[in-house]
């Protein structure tokens, strides 16, 4: 017979088990379903320190995951400083005169490069490199995305930005809690996201498809959704599998999964602002 468990039938010792039993559990503590049986007072405070453990580690994920939007967070907020400030002081539509279209495409391409380079480095340089590397990358996207206060009304700004903010957090709080796994879509998305660049690029040489336009920003829409949701699983993935190399790897992890959230919610606002904006 197990300890613990009590006998069966007309023991004419039950009355003596039962009160040892309860002050053995009353002395040590009795286990509780689905721990390991580790009797005795040592036994009671490894059972204490292994729950203590497990709810540090988790604590520790779930401060991680918010450094990381805290990151994202930030880098919006340099965005959008700097293109207020580029489209009160006339920054941009002076630096379009002056290069034309060429500025353009160099300007888009630096910062294509600086994000690649980013990514690709992410492991090799110091955190405060990487995180100053994104803060410049936000403020070279805020300068570029001044030229909306150029092609749309206010109104239409700040409604496609609310709506962004409040599909990214809904997104954000799905991903967190759902079981289904977004990480599995990863390709499927990528392939998505190819096909979405190629014909974006297709459609701005073509005169006269505003209707085809509309239904590709649509697209786009859905598809940087589910972008968000795998970023947000990606990024919880990320901590856990780095999280026993240090507080620096977590703090470079926490950079490169800020500028994959920060890519999400920039590309939603821009589609989102297509779709229902009015144009100036």
């Amino acid at each position: 017979m197990a300890f613990g468990q009590q006998p069966r039938g007309g023991n004419p010792y039950d009355n003596q088990y039962n009160q040892y039993n309860n002050q053995y559990n009353n002395q040590y503590g009795a286990p509780q379903y689905g721990q390991p049986y580790a009797y005795g007072p040592s036994g009671a405070a490894m059972n204490a320190q292994m729950a203590y453990s497990y709810e540090e580690v988790q604590s520790a994920k779930r401060a991680s995951v918010t450094k990381a939007y805290g990151e994202m967070t930030v880098g919006l907020l340099i965005t959008a400083a700097v293109a207020v400030v580029a489209q009160a002081t006339g920054a941009y539509a002076r630096f379009i005169m002056a290069t034309g279209l060429i500025g353009v495409f160099l300007f888009a391409a630096v910062q294509v490069g600086l994000a690649v380079w980013l990514g690709a480095r992410i492991m090799t340089i110091k955190a405060s490199t990487a995180r100053v590397m994104f803060y410049v990358y936000a403020a070279l996207m805020g300068f570029t995305l001044s030229s909306v206060f150029m092609i749309y009304d206010l109104g239409s700004i700040g409604l496609a930005l609310g709506m962004t903010a409040l599909f990214f957090l809904v997104l954000t709080m799905f991903s967190m809690t759902t079981k289904l796994d977004m990480l599995k879509a990863g390709p499927i998305l990528m392939v998505g996201l190819i096909v979405l660049i190629v014909s974006q690029l297709i459609l701005s040489f073509i005169p006269g498809t505003s209707g085809m336009t509309q239904l590709v920003c649509a697209i786009g829409l859905i598809l940087f959704a589910g972008m968000t949701m795998y970023d947000a699983q990606q990024t919880r993935a990320l901590f856990a599998a780095y999280e026993a190399q240090g507080p620096e790897m977590i703090r470079k992890i926490s950079v490169v999964c800020a500028l994959n959230l920060y890519l999400d919610f920039v590309n939603m606002f821009l589609y989102v602002l297509q779709l229902l904006g009015d144009r100036d």
